[in-house]
């Protein structure tokens, strides 16, 4: 076998026709392999999505909705997973946040403390006894429960959180909006909401901040209680009691050591108004009445002052610059396509409100055309990290290669060979974006290059960097015994069986990490990477040997 394979090597040496067509090849597909990505048919992303035991839902009315509003929501959407066979419980958090998790640390779960507000956590069977990953049920039920639950109520949110594969953020695509006005601010936020609603791939989408809603303000008028002989405490007790309800005594328990509070409340559809008008709200409290010292009962709606205002919304600020942030998770793609194409669209549909102007790599500046007001647009959540990511794995892999080209400068005393020794690192890259495509083919969802995947092309420029070396090394070893086209081929024969036991142990160890949700990227890597390094070894790399004279 080693023989037919030096005599292959020394008749491709000797013709013209056949170096010609091999180095032609490898051009083409070294270019055609990195246009993969631009083109799409190799997507990028920073992790893939991991299978996880449990996820999260966030559920967000409309600043203003009552828990009883909340809870119709999350009952429903209950009702929904309870038909899903491998959910094994549930759990129900009205008015407030889950327990902390690492998902929640940064997205605030923990600061959750409104009747608009709640989270169900679920929880699902061990992922090796289940067919279908987590992320893949998500993907399932989310748009199910958003049509039958998300349209209860208007402008209500319903979120899908997973545990994420890498460092948590607060969402796959996040445009922090700056400003110096709140109304501004607003205007735009919810512009880019839009423009994500219309964008594919983008869901779960939802602005950082407050709506201004209209609500009742009761205020007591002090003189009328003076006169009315009544007390200041107990009206606002009076109010309490039936609006939201209270402790009023306690019963000594033989059980716990504490007492337990009583708890006096109206029922339900007590506390319910029938509209959020003012009159309403009279004939409400119209119905509340206190005796007053000579023992005559007035309604509590003579005691207190009724008028509609509009919330305050908090105000949120970055490095001391008001801002908001418009989130958006992606529906099993890589976030970098669909923020290039909302990014587009913002340029284009807010062209005739704004001046844009590009800042940056993908940032933008927005100057209104009315007013004059500037607003700034910055890109952050995974996007930003698998920017930052790519950008020093990218740094890494530039290092390495100067590193090793210094080396091999150092070694060799000549350009040409460190040259020769860089294009065999160098093509491993055909074989790495191959078979990131051809696993693509083969599996259920998208298989992603991904940050593990630099990093195992990365690893793979030493092994290829060794081939090349052991071929230099014994060719000139042999040119006292026969000329450098025969060194050549007698010295690629000779090494392809460490070679090619090398690679082997590199494959078979790689397949282990090839079905791994996160690090299967870097299994593909080494293995396809190994591949193509082989037969650049093996092929292309004699052809730019025997090219150079050596001493």
């Amino acid at each position: 076998m080693f023989n037919l394979l030096e005599r292959i090597i020394y008749h491709i040496l000797g013709s013209f026709f056949w170096k010609s067509i091999i180095l032609f090849i490898t051009l083409v597909s070294l270019i055609g392999a990195i246009m993969m990505i631009p083109m799409e048919l190799v997507l990028a992303k920073m992790l893939p999505g991991k299978n996880n035991d449990t996820f999260n839902i966030y559920i967000d009315l409309p600043n203003g909705s009552s828990i009883s509003q909340t809870r119709h929501v999350s009952e429903c959407i209950v009702s929904q997973l309870k038909n899903e066979k491998e959910i094994i419980n549930l759990e129900l958090f009205l008015g407030m946040g889950s327990p902390l998790d690492f998902a929640g640390l940064i997205k605030g779960s923990h600061f959750k403390q409104q009747e608009n507000l709640a989270e169900i956590v679920v929880n699902l069977s061990p992922k090796h006894h289940r067919k279908e990953p987590s992320y893949l049920m998500v993907q399932r039920i989310r748009p199910e429960i958003l049509k039958t639950c998300g349209e209860i109520f208007t402008k209500s949110s319903i979120k899908f959180i997973e545990p994420p594969a890498g460092p948590p953020t607060m969402g796959a695509v996040v445009a922090e909006i700056y400003g110096e006005s709140d109304i501004g601010i607003r205007e735009v936020a919810e512009q880019v909401k839009n423009i994500f609603i219309s964008t594919k791939g983008l869901v779960d989408i939802d602005i950082m901040q407050d709506e201004i809603y209209s609500k009742i303000e009761i205020e007591i008028d002090n003189i009328k209680v003076v006169r009315s002989g009544l007390d200041i405490k107990n009206i606002n007790d009076l109010i309490y009691l039936s609006l939201e309800g209270m402790s009023v005594a306690v019963k000594n328990s033989k059980i716990y050591d504490d007492q337990v509070a009583i708890y006096l409340s109206l029922n339900p559809k007590g506390k319910v108004f029938k509209s959020d008008e003012v009159r309403d709200v009279e004939l409400k409290l119209s119905s509340l009445k206190m005796m007053n010292s000579n023992g005559l009962m007035i309604p509590l709606s003579e005691l207190v002052k009724i008028k509609k205002i509009s919330s305050n919304p908090m105000i949120v600020t970055k490095d001391l610059h008001k801002m908001t942030n418009v989130v958006a998770e992606t529906d099993m793609v890589s976030q970098v396509y669909p923020l290039l194409d909302a990014r587009t669209k913002i340029i284009n549909n807010l062209a005739d409100q704004f001046e844009i102007e590009q800042i940056g790599l993908f940032d933008l500046k927005l100057k209104s055309k009315n007013n004059g007001l500037e607003y700034l647009l910055k890109w952050d959540g995974e996007m930003r990290v698998t920017i930052d990511t790519f950008i020093d794995l990218g740094g890494a892999f530039i290092t390495a290669m100067i590193l090793i080209f210094l080396l091999m400068v150092i070694y060799y005393k000549s350009y040409i060979l460190s040259t020769i020794v860089l294009i065999g690192s160098l093509l491993s890259i055909i074989g790495v974006i191959l078979g990131h495509w051809i696993m693509d083919q083969f599996t259920e969802e998208t298989f992603f290059l991904t940050a593990t995947s630099l990093i195992g092309f990365i690893a793979l420029i030493g092994i290829s960097s060794r081939n090349t070396l052991l071929l230099i090394d014994f060719t000139k070893s042999l040119l006292n015994e026969m000329d450098q086209r025969r060194a050549v081929a007698y010295a690629t024969a000779t090494r392809a069986k460490p070679i090619f036991l090398t690679a082997s142990a590199i494959i078979l160890a790689s397949t282990l990490l090839a079905s791994d949700a996160v690090f299967g990227g870097l299994g593909v890597s080494l293995i396809f990477g190994t591949i193509s390094a082989v037969v650049a070894s093996l092929i292309v790399i004699p052809i730019f040997i025997n090219s150079k004279k050596l001493d």
